[in-house]
C-alpha cells in the first residue's frame, strides 16, 4: 500500500515540523509515508480568485504526482477540500475528470485518515496542559472533520480540553480574503483571539496551519503567551513524552 504525504504550501515552507510529526506518528503503526517530489500547490489561491486556468495547471500536476498513490494524506482540511473542486475544474475533460474523482476518493485530512481508515482514536499520548481547539472553516464545514479531532483529543491523558467560545466563527484568514479585505480580516482575528484568551488555555490547537498562523500572529502582536500547535504536533509531542 502506497500512502503519500501531500504536505501543502504553508506546511512545506513555514511549518515542516507538522509534516515530520505526521510521518513519525504513522510510522508507529507501520505506515511509511511516501513524498512525491512533483507535488505543488493545490491551486486554491488561483481558484478562489477566479483564475481557473492557472488553477488547472497546478491541479494537473497534483493529479500526476499522486496518481500511483493508494492514499493521500494532508495536514490541512482546506487543501484537502480543494481537491474536491477539481471536479468543477475538469468537468469538460472526461480523462482528467476521472483522475480527479479518483484522487478525491483517496485523499484524506490527517485526523480523518487516522480515525476512519486506520481506526485509531487513542495514540497513547500524554499532554498535561489546558488546551482549546479552533475548528477551521473548510475542514469542519466543508470536509466534515468535526468528530475525529475531538476523539483524538479526548484520549490524550492529562489534557484538559476547554471549549472555545464562538468556535465556529472564522478566524479571518480565508486565504486571499485576508489580503483583499485586510481591515475586516484584522477585526475577525482580533475577536477570535479575545475568545482564545477567555479560555485561559495554555495551548491553541487546530488542523490548518494557515488559520493557526493567522491567530498566532495576533497573539504575538498582543504579547499573549498561548502556544499554537497543529494537532499532529501535539500528538507527537504527547507520544514522545509518554
Amino acid at each position: 500500500m502506497k500512502v503519500s504525504l501531500f504536505i501543502t504550501c504553508l506546511n512545506d515552507a513555514f511549518f515542516p515540523k507538522v509534516g515530520e510529526a505526521m510521518v513519525r506518528l504513522l510510522a508507529r503503526y507501520g505506515i511509511r509515508l511516501q513524498f512525491p517530489e512533483l507535488q505543488t500547490c493545490c491551486g486554491q489561491p488561483a481558484y478562489n480568485s477566479g483564475y481557473w486556468a492557472e488553477a488547472r495547471t497546478s491541479a494537473i500536476t497534483i493529479l500526476e504526482a499522486f496518481e500511483d498513490s493508494d492514499f493521500v494524506i494532508a495536514p490541512s482540511g482546506s487543501c484537502t477540500y480543494m481537491i474536491h473542486h477539481y471536479e468543477a475544474l475538469f468537468k469538460d475533460n472526461p480523462l482528467l475528470l476521472d483522475k480527479a474523482l479518483k484522487l478525491k476518493q483517496k485523499t484524506y485530512e490527517f485526523t480523518q485518515f487516522l480515525v476512519q481508515v486506520v481506526g485509531i482514536t487513542n495514540m497513547g499520548a500524554v499532554f498535561p496542559h489546558k488546551v482549546t481547539y479552533h475548528p477551521s472553516c473548510h475542514g469542519s464545514r466543508l470536509l466534515g472533520a468535526r468528530q475525529e479531532p475531538m476523539d483524538l483529543l479526548a484520549n490524550v491523558r492529562g489534557l484538559e480540553l476547554v471549549p472555545l467560545p464562538y468556535a465556529e466563527d472564522c478566524c479571518g484568514f480565508g486565504g486571499t480574503f485576508a489580503v483583499k479585505m485586510a481591515p475586516i480580516s484584522g477585526a475577525m482575528v482580533s475577536e477570535k483571539v479575545d475568545h482564545v484568551i477567555e479560555t485561559e488555555a495554555e495551548v491553541l490547537v487546530g488542523l490548518d496551519m494557515a488559520c493557526l498562523m493567522n491567530i498566532a500572529g495576533h497573539l504575538r502582536y498582543r504579547d499573549e503567551p498561548v502556544r499554537v500547535m497543529h494537532l499532529a504536533e501535539l500528538l507527537y509531542e504527547g507520544v514522545r513524552g509518554a
